[in-house]
């Protein structure tokens, strides 16, 4: 990918009148254990960042690299989680929504524009009040959101590894809480733990009670 890529929707939008534009983006719905964190990013326009990406398709040691370099190049950034307390009661989508929203909320500068990974903006409770776009697969075609990619990714799996201290019988420093077979026979044998998401387990539960 061409770095300057990245930058084509923030040009577009520039050239449309907007001149403060974050990006926002967030880790962790799928999961059955851990928050759901957000990123939101402005980054100075036309920078380059070697390798900015969608931090899926980057390495552990790459996210980690560039995680620093966003931190100290942004001209605001704001990471934002919410608990497993939080996601049972309102839902995982009200909680993305949430969590990108006070994300972009928490920014230093007041962008006249975000831009939003995905195809959502709202559920049910919650909803981006920000002016916004959506951009399907954003963090691949936006420079703003694949540094919010990033920022939420690695700052959730660096929170996944300290609980792994906590429960370790869990293995989330490997699987950061997904539904992995380990994960799954983990929970078999010593249940669900605080951080797990109960709303998250029902399968679960429902397939053990039936043994």
């Amino acid at each position: 990918m061409e770095q300057n890529d990245l930058w084509l929707e923030e040009r577009r939008l520039w050239d449309a009148g907007k001149t403060v534009i974050c990006g926002a983006d967030e880790a962790g719905a799928g999961p059955l254990a851990g928050p759901v964190y957000a990123a939101a990013v402005i980054l100075p326009p036309e920078l380059i960042i070697a390798g900015l990406n969608d931090s899926k398709k980057l390495t552990e040691k790459k996210r980690d690299m560039l995680f620093d370099e966003i931190i100290e190049k942004a001209t605001s950034y704001a990471v934002i989680s919410i608990d497993v307390q939080e996601i049972d009661e309102i839902d995982i989508l009200n909680a993305r929504m949430k969590a990108m929203d006070q994300a972009i909320k928490a920014l230093a500068v007041t962008p006249d524009m975000a831009l939003i990974d995905g195809n959502r903006d709202h559920g049910s409770r919650c909803a981006i009040e920000m002016p916004h776009e959506l951009l399907v697969k954003g963090d691949g075609r936006s420079a703003n959101i694949a540094a919010a990619s990033i920022l939420a990714k690695v700052s959730r799996d660096r929170y996944m590894n300290d609980l792994a201290k906590e429960y370790p019988v869990y293995g989330f420093e490997k699987h950061k809480g997904y539904g992995t077979k380990a994960h799954y026979a983990a929970l078999d044998a010593y249940g669900p733990s605080p951080v797990h998401r109960k709303s998250f387990l029902k399968k679960w539960e429902m397939k053990r009670n039936e043994c």
